[in-house]
């Protein structure tokens, strides 16, 4: 496992389709090489969201894409990890493990309270994989999500305000 580069981004986006395919939305991605790239190598400023990637022989075959989070009860930083992803012919030879340990790891490190991340409830060799780490599952927290029309219109409650 390592940070991921600039050069890593056309790896990066192929993961990122392929895990879409995989859990059966590859209809929703609309980010580009270079919305990655812009996002975890900005010209301006730090990052707001980083990348590890595993590699097989030199090539990336697995990622982690991640964010600091905050919580309020500990005051203290935790990670979100947005998407882990080994392409199905490299599992099983402990790739994921070693992506979720670097996460782990650097938590540990930096003081952070938690890693935490959301998983399809029908993701079965996901549950299990996460479950064999020490992961437990949230089941009163249900994730909520604003986006397309309903942003935009709970966006425009707060210009007809100001």
């Amino acid at each position: 496992m390592r940070p991921a580069n600039v050069d890593d981004v056309p790896a990066l986006h192929r993961l990122v389709r392929d895990l879409a395919a995989y859990e059966r939305q590859s209809h929703a991605v609309t980010a580009t090489p270079q919305d990655l790239r812009d996002a975890l190598f900005p010209e301006d400023g730090d990052a707001a969201v980083c990348a590890d990637v595993a590699e097989v022989d030199g090539e990336v075959v697995g990622m982690a894409v991640w964010f600091l989070t905050f919580s309020t009860w500990t005051g203290q930083h935790g990670i979100w990890l947005e998407d882990l992803f080994v392409e199905p012919e490299h599992r099983g030879a402990g790739l994921g493990r070693m992506l979720l340990a670097g996460l782990a790891a650097r938590a540990v490190e930096r003081g952070y309270t938690r890693v935490e991340w959301t998983v399809l409830d029908w993701n079965a060799p996901a549950i299990r994989f996460y479950r064999s780490l020490g992961a437990e599952p949230l089941e009163e927290w249900r994730t909520q999500r604003l986006h397309g029309d309903a942003l935009a219109r709970v966006a425009r409650r707060a210009e007809q305000r100001a």
